[in-house]
């Protein structure tokens, strides 16, 4: 921005400067000076000299003239960007290249790698920076914080002042600390108790310093008068409460905070000199009073106070109480006892009328008023605030309250019995209220032993000296439910208010005390608080004006010894401090990265090193946080500038060993746009010489006739360098011809430009700071064919394409009865795939080809195709047998038609033949696999015929017969039609094309036999804890090859059709996910993923993978995994529960029938709905891929015949033995609540007219506290069906609790109850249900005088 003409600096010498032209310059702070960098603009007339220039920025930014630089930030090159202005020349701005007219920016720079100085204020410190302003409640007109013409303001503040300025230091905000502080503050400037404090000495032999609260105080108070920073941390002070991190966060009432650290203070006081303290200063008296109106009779006690609570607005007003005096005569407003009020006179011997009330006996010293502006609502049931008007005078005289009544009446006792409800009487909780204790507190014949006129006599002189003086005012601002508290507090060194918010101290007036009465300007009625402001005073504390007893701080010459100590301990912690600071501010902090030299793995971290230190000591420093003593030695190190983001080298260091890094890295900043690298080098090494401008250039050869890429070398090139320049350079670097050479520059993913105009630069060609180029320069014809249908193009695409995957094969199943029949049918006696791959590798030193490995497996897997139609159901669970050493198998592109053989390609017949749809697959599965088992238990049948004769897989569209008697064609007939007729839209249904892919088109071609097949295989030894038998190959595969084509790759290696194993890729937390979609390319892996194969099926088109649970609803563990299946789109209930037959009796020795069991949806842990046996899935029952499915054994025949009916899950409770029974089933008819009574009186036998229930709560089976059940639920809702509110019960599966109403609760002794209670808190505990129930609490403030609290377990 432009400042305004009056404020501009003119020069005094021109004075025509309004005539001449002038020039702006803009100055941007780049250091790391100050936490925010200023941004300065000045309009000079043109003929302003250079050297008055620095001095203008500098007195605007704050910094020492000859400390910074100015450099140009929009200089035409980069010299005139690094070349400093020169601050001591004569010229003008003009003369030294300003424009007028045009914006000049500016840089203001660290000079000589150092930081400019701040310039020193008067006193204080520098951390109080104009920037940093004072956001307070109490706004004032006319900032005393000064302001800046250069600088954009966006905020103005009232009073900002720093600690030089008001002289006191701030208190930090922990985070929730505010009503805390406020009270340091206020005691901190309470000269009574600051000076006791003092003169209390801490002994270290007897309590430990972090748990004496005194000394954390001492401490404290030390520092507030002694530190020269703005704000101290009060966390010492708390830690010496017994509080942790969280009391932070926990806002408490500072009126409850002062008695609370007064008790801690007085137990922890005790035995010493302060024992009396806080009742010497903050203790009052008052008598609590009943007298007999008919006979005079008067029964009092007395009691002490240590502050007042006064009410703001009395019960049942519309109108508060206008003033604290007001308040205060309410206070002692003496109520009526009449009616059925009356008091029993024990003279009178009856009930009489009389006056009940409270009198002040003695005022403290330090007068502390509470005004309770803290109600509750009991129209809302809520807790507010009343933020109505009360004033409260600067002198307030209290004599008007002290009581010198001349009690006439004849001599009287003490009543232990106040005779009434004390309904009038106000108290804090330090008025001694218990009536019904006599035990010496009545104070009344110590008062009653003088004569009326000595008591006259004392009480006069009393009143006399009974003014005092405000000095304290604890504000709250906010509302009932939290806000923020400070204090405006009266220095009595100066009668100057301050107000102490938090870490901000500032001057303050008596108006911006005024401003804290509260309320608003209008009248006073019942909702005038609603709409006044809710910032207002809370807590008013006063002294009494005697000068005999006023005192005075304590100056530093009349300090107590230990305190002069204390004083000075703190000070070279400060001074300590301040040095580590600077040490700090001066500390170069960048980030360092290493490639280890025999790890070879890149390895990063933060290099700190201070800016005087030398690039050689910076070597030795980043030498040892990178440990590498053992891998390279020291000289064979050394430091260079590096681009992370772009891996790139930007310059090295040669012959700047003994220069400092503050030089070196442009001065200490917060973030560096650039990295270091930690170069290595082997001792016969010579270090390359990097410099700024050049660009890395890594260089891959290429061997066409081998087909290999070899691993970069690193070329430094300048961009204006020609394509035959370049060739040059890379012929020196390789020694290959640069004649015949090839250069290719990988630009981005993929991008593969040839580089054949010699004359064009790199930077025509688009090389940038960091590049990647292959090189071949071979005499092969493939020079003079076109760039993309060369060999050079179709390697280099490979190459940038190839992935490299880790795939865990599965390990043997030494139970698989069935595989091993069949690799003995297929390879003799051998029963493991160790022994077929040995076969396979021929003469020792000798491998065979991808040819002979893939005929092999064909003979084996005809077999298998064989087996499977001849053996039927006879598949069993079983997991792949365990691979062996495996070999290298390559299938190079050139070579795509050779490897597949023509036994292969008959292969592919047998498997089309056997299973037409063998390759397609489900829906993407979005659910972990939760089991580490290489096959899941609906692998039974992989390598059987079982789903060839009961599932809808047809072999050239022949019916195939199904258990329940229906052919494949009727169910994919009507499949068909209903598709036709419309699909049903779901929330959760599958797709018609559910994106499942057959693996072959239409043709019957393998899709696999695509344009894309490089796949290279070998062995490969994985991490220890993997286990023994876990067979691992490392294949490198372009990724642009289909899911179909890579499976039937590995199908050697596993040893079983593709169609009958399940690929899942491995993400970085071990979850597991299956990748099903065939016709998708591997594009989304990456280098180095895992892959896990496990044996199963592929799912066909319209199938789905189904977990099916068992439902024991009266075991402590309700749901158990049984295993997985394969239900169908269009396939009925019963036709799945056949097909789980023979795997329930096979897998989990459950031996039914059909009849015998349910299958019912499952939602969590929650039983739902009962699906009857005519429900198709798709149609009537929404089905997802990793669908889960309760299995429920019933005790007899199935009760659930219709969707109409209702089946609930009802348990009796029984008060009387404090048991609950076990679950029955009830089915209903319909709705009712009638029908459910009627249906639990027939299973139970109670009276339907004594039926109580209520609905279970949470997920099933609901467990509730046998302690808790009978008061906690909601029995007997009155409704009259079981669908609307509270119970809403639309499906089946709720859990219904009933008893029987005339049935009383057992009486439990307090031991009972205490063993029921940890015994049902086991049990729960294990089920993991809730053990109890309770709202959350406001959490008690509590100090721990041993400075930890003890773990109350039974406390919330």
């Amino acid at each position: 921005m432009v400042p305004s003409e009056e404020n501009q600096l003119v020069p005094k010498e021109v004075e025509s400067a309004a005539e001449e032209p002038r020039v702006l310059c803009i100055i941007q702070d780049t250091t790391n000076s100050k936490t925010v960098n200023e941004r300065v603009t000045l309009n000079l007339p043109a003929s302003t000299p250079l050297k008055r220039l620095f001095e203008d920025v500098a007195s605007k930014v704050g910094y020492v003239n000859g400390t910074f630089d100015l450099v140009w930030g929009n200089g035409d090159n980069v010299a005139d960007m690094q070349t400093p202005i020169d601050p001591n020349s004569d010229k003008t701005i003009l003369d030294a290249g300003f424009e007028p007219g045009k914006k000049n920016f500016l840089h203001l720079t660290d000079r000589d790698g150092e930081q400019p100085h701040v310039m020193p204020e008067e006193s204080g410190t520098t951390d109080d920076s104009g920037q940093d302003r004072f956001i307070g409640p109490l706004p004032r007109e006319g900032s005393v914080g000064c302001t800046n013409d250069y600088v954009s303001q966006s905020y103005s503040y009232s009073s900002v002042l720093s600690k030089s300025e008001t002289g006191y230091v701030g208190l930090v905000n922990q985070a929730m600390t505010c009503y805390l502080n406020s009270l340091l503050q206020t005691l901190f400037m309470t000269p009574e108790f600051r000076n006791a404090l003092y003169k209390w000495e801490f002994e270290e032999s007897e309590e430990d310093p972090v748990t004496s609260i005194p000394y954390q105080l001492q401490r404290l108070f030390v520092l507030l008068q002694t530190s020269k920073k703005r704000a101290i941390e009060t966390t010492d002070v708390t830690r010496s409460f017994g509080w942790d991190s969280s009391e932070a966060w926990q806002q408490h009432d500072v009126q409850e905070l002062c008695r609370v650290m007064f008790d801690a203070l007085e137990q922890k006081w005790k035995q010493t000199e302060q024992a009396d303290l806080i009742n010497q200063l903050y203790q009052g008296k008052l008598k609590d009073y009943v007298r007999c109106l008919e006979c005079g009779y008067e029964g009092w006690r007395i009691d002490t106070y240590l502050d007042i609570p006064l009410v703001i607005r009395p019960y049942g007003s519309n109108q508060a109480f206008a003033s604290v005096e007001e308040a205060l005569h309410a206070f002692i407003q003496p109520e009526i006892l009449d009616g059925p009020n009356q008091y029993f006179c024990e003279r009178c011997k009856k009930k009489c009328d009389a006056r009940k009330g409270l009198r002040f006996l003695h005022f403290p010293y330090l007068l502390t008023l509470q005004l309770k502006r803290f109600d509750f609502d009991y129209t809302t049931m809520h807790r507010i605030k009343l933020n109505d008007r009360m004033t409260f005078p600067e002198e307030l005289d209290m004599s008007v309250f002290i009581d010198v009544e001349d009690e006439k009446s004849p001599q009287t006792e003490s009543c232990t019995d106040s005779g009434a409800e004390n309904e009038g009487s106000c108290h804090s909780d330090q008025m001694s209220n218990d009536f019904s204790n006599d035990d010496g507190v009545d104070e009344g014949i110590c008062l009653e032993s003088n004569s009326a006129a000595e008591r006259i006599s004392k009480a006069g002189s009393e009143k006399s000296s009974l003014l005092y003086e405000l000095f304290s005012v604890m504000v709250h601002s906010g509302s009932a439910a939290g806000g923020h508290y400070y204090a405006c507090i009266k220095s009595f060194s100066d009668d100057q208010w301050y107000s102490f918010n938090d870490q901000h101290v500032s001057k303050i007036t008596q108006e911006d005390i005024k401003k804290t009465y509260g309320g608003s300007s209008g009248s006073r009625g019942y909702y005038s608080s609603a709409f006044a402001s809710s910032t207002n005073a809370y807590m008013l504390i006063y002294r009494l004006k005697d000068p005999t007893r006023n005192a005075k701080f304590l100056e530093a010459h009349e300090y107590p010894e230990h305190i002069k100590q204390l004083v000075q301990k703190e000070r070279e912690l400060e001074e300590q401090e301040k040095r580590q600071r600077e040490i700090e501010r001066n500390t170069c902090k960048i980030k360092l990265f290493c490639m280890h030299p025999t790890k070879q793995i890149m390895m990063d971290n933060k290099l700190e090193v201070h800016k005087d230190r030398t690039l050689k000591e910076a070597v030795e420093i980043a030498y040892k946080l990178m440990d590498l003593e053992e891998a390279v030695p020291l000289d064979c190190c050394r430091l260079v500038k590096y681009d992370e983001f772009h891996d790139y080298l930007e310059r090295s260091y040669e012959g700047e060993e003994e220069t400092p890094m503050g030089l070196l890295l442009g001065g200490v900043k917060s973030t560096y746009m650039f990295d270091l690298l930690l170069e290595t080098r082997r001792p016969d090494q010579i270090f390359q010489c990097y410099k700024p401008g050049e660009v890395m250039v890594k260089v891959h050869v290429v061997d066409l006739k081998t087909e290999t890429v070899a691993p970069p070398i690193s070329v430094r090139a300048y961009l204006n360098q020609t394509v035959s320049e370049f060739k040059q350079l890379i012929s020196k670097a390789t020694h290959l011809p640069a004649e015949t050479m090839r250069v290719v520059l990988e630009r981005c993913y993929n991008d593969l430009r040839l580089l054949n105009v010699s004359s064009k630069t790199l930077k025509a060609e688009g090389f940038f700071r960091s590049n990647k180029v292959f090189t071949e320069s071979s005499e092969s014809l493939d020079r003079h064919v076109a760039y993309t249908d060369s060999h050079l193009w179709k390697l280099l695409d490979r190459h940038a394409n190839t992935i490299r995957l880790y795939v865990s094969l599965p390990e043997q199943s030494p139970g698989s009865q069935f595989r091993r029949a069949v690799y003995q049918k297929s390879s003799g006696d051998s029963g493991n795939l160790d022994e077929a791959c040995e076969r396979v590798k021929g003469p020792v030193g000798n491998m065979k080809s991808v040819e002979a490995i893939l005929e092999e497996s064909t003979e084996k897997l005809k077999s298998l195709s064989l087996q499977q139609q001849q053996e039927g159901d006879n598949g069993d669970s079983s997991k792949s047998t365990e691979a062996s050493d495996f070999e290298n198998i390559e299938s190079p592109l050139n070579e795509i038609d050779s490897s597949a053989s023509a036994e292969n390609r008959e292969l592919e017949n047998q498997i089309q033949i056997s299973d037409p749809e063998n390759l397609q697959s489900e829906e993407r599965s979005d659910s972990d696999v939760n089991n580490d088992r290489s096959t899941s238990s609906v692998d039974s049948d992989i390598l059987s015929s079982s789903h060839s004769s009961d599932t809808l897989c047809n072999v050239d569209n022949a019916p195939l017969p199904l258990a329940n008697g229906l052919d494949s064609h009727s169910i994919t007939s009507s499949r068909r039609s209903k598709a036709n007729q419309g699909k049903k839209e779901t929330w959760d249904t599958a797709e018609e094309d559910s994106g499942t892919d057959s693996e072959y088109d239409e043709s019957g071609k393998s899709r696999g036999e695509a344009q894309y097949m490089y796949f290279k295989s070998e062995p490969y030894t994985a991490d220890e804890g993997s286990g023994e038998r876990q067979k691992w190959l490392m294949v490198h595969v372009d990724k642009r090859i289909t899911l179909s084509a890579f499976k039937q790759h590995l199908e050697p290696f596993v040893g079983v059709p593709s169609s009958h194993f399940k690929v899942f890729r491995v993400y970085a937390s071990n979850q597991e996910f299956e990748s099903v979609r065939l016709t998708e390319t591997l594009s989304s892996f990456s280098d180095d993923n895992k892959i896990t194969i496990r044996l199963g099926r592929a799912l066909k088109k319209g199938e789905y993978r189904v977990k099916v649970y068992q439902l024991l609803v009266n075991e402590p563990e309700p749901c158990k995994f049984l295993l997985d299946a394969v239900f169908a789109k269009g396939m009925t209930v019963r036709q799945s529960k056949e097909e789980l037959l023979p795997q329930l009796r096979e897998q989990c020795g459950l031996d039914l029938t059909i009849d015998r069991f349910r299958l019912r949806k499952k939602s969590w842990k929650n039983p739902g709905t009962v699906f009857l046996d005519y429900h198709i899935y798709e149609e009537d029952i929404n089905i997802s891929s990793n669908w889960e499915v309760f299995l429920e054994i019933l005790d007899g025949i199935e009760k659930m015949k219709s969707m109409s009916q209702l089946a609930v899950l009802s348990r009796r409770w029984r008060p009387s033995e404090m048991k609950l029974d076990s679950f029955q089933e009830v089915v209903l008819e319909s709705s009712s609540v009638e029908e459910l009574k009627e249906k639990l009186s027939e299973v139970s036998g109670i009276p339907l007219e004594n039926i109580e229930f209520a609905k279970g709560r949470g997920t099933f089976p609901c467990d509730i506290s046998i302690l808790e059940i009978h008061q906690d639920l909601d029995w007997n809702p009155k409704v009259s069906t079981l669908n609307v509110w509270p119970l809403y019960i639309c499906d089946d599966g709720a859990v219904i609790f009933y008893r029987d109403k005339t049935e009383e609760l057992m009486e439990l002794t307090d031991e009972q109850r205490n063993e029921l209670m940890k015994k049902e808190s086991s049990r729960l505990q294990k089920t993991g249900h809730r053990v109890t129930y309770s709202p959350r609490k406001e959490k008690a403030l509590k100090i721990y005088l041993d400075g930890a609290p003890n773990k109350d377990l039974t406390q919330d």
